[in-house]
């Protein structure tokens, strides 16, 4: 989408246009470590995944890069959906959503342990950064375990 707003709020994003994506590769390993899928996300970033009971969401509210460690800045939804097109379906009213977690702070690792997709991308809002201002100011702590056992999900 090119010509398309995008508010970057890391360093590392902040040399990228939209128009060529900030392009964040991470493999997916699954428990067999012999299918790695390649993704990208960008701050602003809405993403799904799958649980048994069904599809919930995530938001990237910014990605940091500190020495050779990325840390993933997510906030989560608490709404599950039957499908995937309800979940994207819902996202074209995000003001009916309800936020889950303001902030998780995760580790590349981590990261990579949160198998989801990407279904599109809107401008963070200032008040989603809120709490991720909040963690800069406070602890700064970042979780080596996926999203989803942070969220008590699995």
């Amino acid at each position: 989408m090119p010509g398309k707003p995008c508010i970057i709020t890391t360093a590392v994003a902040a040399e990228a246009q939209y128009d060529c994506g900030l392009v964040l590769l991470f493999a997916q390993t699954y428990l067999n470590g012999i299918y790695p899928v390649a993704q990208s996300f960008i701050p602003g970033d809405d993403l799904v995944f799958q649980l048994e009971s069904g599809f919930g969401l995530l938001r990237v509210i910014a990605v940091e890069r500190c020495d050779e460690d990325t840390i993933w800045h997510l906030m989560a939804y608490e709404e599950l959906f039957p499908d995937v097109e309800s979940a994207e379906s819902a996202l074209n009213n995000p003001a009916s959503l309800h936020v889950r977690r303001a902030h998780m702070a995760l580790t590349d690792r981590a990261f990579e342990r949160t198998p989801a997709a990407r279904l599109g991308n809107r401008m963070v809002r200032d008040d989603e950064k809120v709490a991720y201002g909040d963690w800069i100011d406070n602890d700064g702590k970042v979780a080596d375990r996926s999203a989803l056992l942070m969220l008590g999900l699995r």
